[in-house]
């Protein structure tokens, strides 16, 4: 019999985003004879039924605030009248509240951590949620985490563990590509490059813009952006700063909840970050549907792919040698199929929902030890 573990998390995200992590509930439950009580929004939520279907019972409930009383109270109440081993926390409200809820409680608290950067020893705030001393764990989705983590004065490193966030396969193999030539009116001849990415700074997107204003003129490309507030940055200034500033050549396609589709649709597929990747979902994506793929060479991506074989990795905020890897993959069709048909297989053995799940049962395990 495995332990029971109550979850806070919020699964209003898109399907996309919210189901690696619901499929570690839904293996647990399944596959290790865990019992698990997931707290959380069920109005705009995905991934409820799957978890339902498997044994997961769901408390339509979820903080408001980081450091609301009732809040505080709601979360405790429940601690106290379950049966639970393990109180896992997956968002930053869910931390605060939940670090003051497990107060002279008996069980364990787990926090998760999806990026790197922006826990510091000598923050304050950083010891009202992740090195809050009531944390016993703190479940990382990448090495890269795990060691920004680690790297903090006074932090006992052996609280991090490494727990990825696996994909099915199953997930893509039904995908049917969306016609991106028809849909956006792109030329026949055009090599199509997805970047999926929402306006942040850690997505490289300057340096993007300084890239594409060197890029030659003839190459037959087309750039297509997904994800919100892209048209705000700077990059339709660089676009119209190069050569590619006609309508031909670019698309601001915004938030599309059909990404997997429009990735599928594509001939390339480019994330440019600089920083802060855990563990980079959009590139796990390209991979399982086989595209090919440029990533840089940042904590959280290494691992994910290996340069020449299944991706082709960058340095980070390095434009000429982004200006060349789009060359080489818009002039070579024959390397981006061999590429997208390797990282298939690659990313389809390292990073299994399976694998993953066996990882979070390690975890849980380990902590209950400490």
């Amino acid at each position: 019999m495995g332990y029971s573990i109550l979850v806070v998390s919020d699964y209003r995200d898109s399907l996309n985003a919210v189901r690696p992590e619901g499929r570690l509930y839904v293996e647990l439950v399944r596959q290790h004879d865990y019992q698990v009580t997931l707290m959380t929004h069920r109005e705009g939520a995905h991934y409820l039924e799957e978890l339902e279907a498997a044994g997961v019972r769901i408390i339509d409930w979820h903080p408001t605030t980081k450091f609301g009383r009732a809040d505080r109270d709601r979360l405790r109440q429940e601690l106290d009248t379950g049966d639970y081993d393990i109180l896992h926390l997956y968002n930053n409200k869910a931390v605060a509240t939940g670090v003051r809820a497990a107060k002279g409680w008996d069980g364990k608290v787990v926090t998760y951590r999806g990026y790197t950067g922006n826990v510091n020893w000598y923050d304050p705030t950083a010891y009202t949620q992740h090195l809050h001393p009531r944390v016993d764990m703190i479940t990382c989705v990448s090495q890269a985490v795990k060691d920004s983590i680690d790297a903090q004065r006074f932090f006992d490193a052996s609280k991090t563990v490494v727990v990825g966030k696996g994909h099915d396969p199953a997930w893509y193999a039904a995908i049917e590509p969306i016609d991106l030539h028809a849909a956006f009116d792109i030329p026949a001849d055009r090599v199509v490059i997805i970047v999926v990415a929402h306006a942040r700074r850690m997505k490289g997107l300057d340096y993007l813009g300084t890239a594409i204003r060197r890029m030659p003129a003839e190459l037959p490309l087309h750039f297509l952006f997904v994800g919100r507030g892209l048209e705000e940055t700077d990059l339709p200034v660089d676009l119209a700063d190069s050569p590619y500033h006609d309508a031909e050549d670019f698309t601001f396609a915004g938030y599309r909840e059909d990404v997997l589709r429009l990735l599928a649709g594509a001939d390339i597929s480019l994330l440019p970050s600089v920083k802060g990747e855990g563990l980079s979902k959009v590139l796990l994506e390209s991979m399982f549907l086989g595209r090919s793929t440029i990533m840089t060479d940042i904590g959280g991506n290494r691992g994910l792919g290996v340069h020449e074989q299944t991706a082709l990795i960058i340095p980070p905020r390095d434009e000429d040698a982004l200006v060349h890897a789009v060359l080489r993959l818009v002039e070579d069709p024959a390397l981006r199929q061999r590429l997208g048909t390797a990282a298939i297989a690659y990313i389809t053995k390292h990073y299994r929902a399976e694998r993953s799940a066996e990882e979070l049962a390690a975890a849980y395990r380990f902590v209950m030890t400490r």
